[in-house]
């Protein structure tokens, strides 16, 4: 079992056409993901890299039996493909777009609240679960499949963890990279959650970085679940100035309890086990899972 995506997710990508979609679509067709058409408006009809484009995500369900989306659409333009995903009843929404404004996605969230969908991201490099689907930006050929899930606000410290992981022989059930914006579909808690609960993975990372709530909110969860999947937390951003946005736009210190140093003690607290550099994740899943 993976969470999320697996080889018989029905793929579709909306902004099929573009550069980024036409792109990132060729190497997740090449590694394997069912992708099963594209959405972009006007271009119905057509075909792209072998596959049927469609006007609407509607469409894309009742042709081709889409359950899950990629969306690479421009941001002014993203908050909308997301509630045209949610209202088609695609269960997995993967948004990958960066920049969209925070007013669209907090309507974009309170409007699928009530739909039978799961968003993740925005501004996330998606979900692979290794050899079966990747719906996403991530490079393949790092994950390998194992036992291992993980959690990440971070693209590239996502890749350096699977590497890691992978280097010691244990591979990966599903690695979630959940997004940097300040509103995000799926928080940090409920991706540990997906992979605690799913019965082939034996031990997760999760990868948090300073600013918000969400590791600790994590943490609080998997105390209190009283799972004993052990999990290795690192936080990005030991030394970021307060009040400065480092990188994501929800990265930034606004109080004490959001430093990289409070969500370390909060997480310790909560039997995670904590490593000081990201180098050092691989060798702490190992000596966790000995």
């Amino acid at each position: 079992m993976s969470v999320l995506v697996n080889k018989d997710s029905k793929i579709i990508v909306q902004g099929f056409t573009g550069s980024e979609g036409t792109f990132h679509a060729t190497q997740m067709i090449e590694y394997g993901t069912n992708v099963v058409g594209g959405v972009t408006p006007g271009k119905g009809g057509q075909t792209h890299l072998d596959k049927p484009v469609f006007n609407t995500v509607l469409e894309a369900v009742e042709k081709v039996g889409a359950d899950t989306t990629i969306i690479f659409v421009p941001p002014a333009f993203a908050a909308d493909a997301i509630m045209e995903a949610a209202d088609a009843g695609i269960k997995v929404i993967i948004t990958i777009t960066e920049g969209i404004p925070v007013a669209d996605m907090i309507t974009a969230s309170s409007y699928i609240k009530n739909k039978a969908c799961r968003l993740i991201g925005p501004n996330c490099p998606g979900v692979i679960t290794p050899g079966e689907a990747k719906v996403g930006i991530m490079p393949g050929f790092v994950f390998k499949k194992g036992k291992v899930g993980i959690v990440s606000k971070s693209g590239t410290l996502t890749y350096e963890a699977a590497d890691q992981v992978v280097k010691q022989g244990l591979g990966i059930t599903t690695a979630i990279g959940i997004g940097g914006d300040p509103i995000i579909g799926t928080t940090t808690k409920e991706a540990v959650e997906l992979l605690i609960n799913d019965p082939e993975t034996e031990a997760v990372v999760m990868i948090g970085e300073i600013g918000g709530q969400l590791e600790a909110d994590a943490a609080h969860w998997y105390k209190a679940s009283g799972s004993k999947k052990p999990v290795v937390g690192f936080i990005a951003g030991e030394t970021a100035p307060a009040g400065r946005t480092m990188g994501h736009a929800g990265a930034i210190v606004g109080g004490s309890d959001d430093t990289a140093q409070a969500k370390k003690k909060i997480m310790r607290a909560c039997g995670i086990h904590v490593v000081d550099s990201p180098a050092e994740i691989g060798k702490k899943i190992a000596e966790v899972l000995a």
